[in-house]
């Protein structure tokens, strides 16, 4: 091709073509190439160019046919700098926007915007650009533009975009709002922008009363959607109920604003409501398999099992949400007391968030129903067709052993995972519980110490040998003082409150010891800490109160050992 020609073509190239895709063979109209932004609507002019920017942008536009867009990219940006045009900045934006390419994008935008200033989109794009760069001023600066020609502003994703900024950046940025709203008192997209930038500073009440001040008819959905939320964050469900409501009046095809409501209803405990907001959300929407997940699992919440399964298995029939779908049917099953379907779907669960959680409730059933032996021989199955999940599957199976006071089993089962993963910190934390039980001290202590070393602030380490020194020997100012940093790591954990108290009682120090038992079994009324605090009580002379707190847990826990033990110990009777 000779030069002349070569720059005939780019010039009608350039004219006609907006977009990388070639014509068809058959001369149909090109179909738009995904991979960049679709035409404008109205022809785009250019300037007239030098023989030497045809050639670029020639090249750019080849290039872009053969996907180097990164070729494309730098030409085009190097012409509009060169050429201060419109076309070619839009043009080198739209490419950036579509790449990711962020500072390319921002510098195309603010050339557009610059040479198209009576442009919207230009204004807007510049706009949007400076926003991301963290340039918040000049960004309201054209969004002002924007305003005053009366087009749809980002107010919403200046605001989201700083979300994440510091204090001093966002406060900056709710001035400029604020100085806009003083001349725009009743724009809707600037009051909504201003609103959703008040929640992301955590000043809610503030946001909901700009947002209240807004006209309730023809208010804009997303506005309508940010008040749910915030009135929902204030705890005040019953304002947002209704609010939503009236909002769907106005909007009644609108999915987002029939999701909120009926995931509100599910909140507030409406579930049969919240059923039918469901089924009618998927009566529009036939083909939305996550409205019909959403729609079993409020039937589980609602305990209609049977309605439940019915969605349930259309997921299955789709292949969409299947593990999770194989998973709630097994529980829908189990509440049906249908136990052979219900380990039939748990077998069928494959890796993902739900296998364990399958795995654990079929061993639980094949050994409740007294099947410990299949349980096994399953989970030994699941360890070598799923390797990753090898230790968890370990895990479930000494903890399927020690329910059944097959401690032994349990021991054994752990020894052999110790031998593939003698490492493993979930392991030995497991062997060494086994081991208090098998009264061999040494080595829990020796365990509990290897996950000291490995992992200093682990608390529920610190707390179980603090424990069990205070518990199983004298040594109670070393018990003392790995319960107290287990306590300063988690200083709400009741396990914990439990174990500090229990070695303040060894220490004698009996009022504190009752005050954090006290605490530990208001935060979690358990069997073992009601025993505690009833020896405590027991050891200040308060027995009539010992035995209502032993009498109480009994009925909870009628088999508990060291409720059992503790009576034996002190009234002489393992019943009161």
């Amino acid at each position: 091709m000779n030069r002349s020609f070569a720059l005939l073509t780019a010039a009608a190239f350039l004219s006609g073509c907006q977009t990388f895709a070639p014509s068809a063979p058959d001369g149909t109209p090109p179909v738009e190439d995904p991979a960049v932004v679709a035409p404008e609507t109205q022809p785009q002019v250019y300037r007239n160019f030098s023989q030497e920017t045809l050639l670029s942008l020639l090249v750019a536009e080849l290039a872009g046919q053969r996907n180097r867009f990164d070729i494309a990219l730098e030409n085009y940006v190097e012409q509009a700098n060169a050429t201060q045009d419109a076309g070619v900045a839009e043009r080198g934006f739209r490419i950036a926007e579509y790449l990711g390419a962020e500072q390319p994008a921002l510098e195309t935008s603010l050339l557009w915007a610059k040479t198209a200033p009576e442009n919207i989109d230009a204004q807007r794009a510049a706009a949007v650009q400076l926003a991301r760069a963290g340039r918040y001023d000049e960004s309201m600066t054209f969004m002002e533009q924007v305003l005053q020609r009366q087009g749809d502003t980002h107010f919403d994703f200046l605001a989201l975009s700083a979300a994440e900024t510091d204090p001093d950046t966002r406060a900056g940025l709710l001035q400029s709002f604020n100085r806009l709203q003083a001349k725009y008192p009743d724009n809707s997209q600037l009051q909504f922008g201003k609103a959703l930038l008040l929640q992301q500073n955590g000043q809610p009440l503030e946001a909901l009363e700009l947002l209240e001040q807004q006209p309730s008819k023809d208010r804009p959905i997303a506005s309508i959607l940010l008040h749910a939320r915030l009135l929902q964050s204030l705890e005040r469900n019953d304002e947002a109920l209704p609010l939503l409501e009236k909002g769907i009046e106005q909007y009644p095809d609108d999915k987002r604003l029939r999701l909120t409501y009926a995931r509100l209803l599910v909140a507030e405990d409406r579930l049969d409501e919240a059923k039918g907001e469901f089924a009618s959300l998927l009566q529009q929407n036939p083909d939305d398999d996550d409205l019909r997940f959403s729609l079993a699992l409020v039937c589980l919440e609602a305990k209609a099992w049977k309605e439940a399964i019915v969605y349930l298995e259309e997921l299955v029939e789709r292949g969409s949400h299947s593990e999770a779908a194989h998973y709630n049917l097994a529980r829908a099953y189990e509440e049906l007391g249908d136990t052979a379907s219900a380990l039939i779907e748990y077998a069928l669960v494959g890796p993902g968030n739900d296998y364990l959680p399958a795995q654990a409730r079929q061993s639980e059933l094949l050994f409740k129903a007294q099947r410990a032996e299949e349980a096994a021989e399953r989970l030994r199955q699941a360890r070598e067709s799923q390797p990753d999940y090898a230790i968890q599957l370990y895990l479930i199976e000494a903890e399927a052993w020690s329910k059944q006071q097959d401690t032994e089993r349990a021991w054994q089962l752990i020894q052999q995972a110790l031998e593939q993963f003698p490492e493993d910190l979930n392991l030995l934390y497991t062997r060494a519980m086994l081991a208090e039980k098998r009264d061999d001290l040494a080595l829990l202590e020796r365990d509990l110490r290897f996950i000291l070393e490995r992992e200093p602030d682990n608390a529920m380490a610190l707390n179980a040998l603090g424990y069990t020194l205070a518990d199983r020997t004298t040594r109670y100012a070393e018990a003392k003082q790995l319960i107290e940093q287990a306590h300063q790591l988690n200083p709400e954990d009741p396990a914990v409150l439990d174990s500090l108290g229990w070695v303040n009682y060894r220490l004698g120090n009996l009022d504190e010891a009752e005050r954090l038992l006290r605490r530990a079994l208001q935060e979690f009324p358990d069997h073992e800490v009601a025993a505690h605090l009833g020896e405590v009580l027991w050891a200040q002379g308060k027995q009539k109160e010992a035995r209502k707190l032993w009498r109480e847990a009994l009925k909870q826990q009628p088999d508990s050992p060291i409720l059992r033990s503790t009576l034996l110990r002190l009234t002489g009777a393992e019943t009161l």
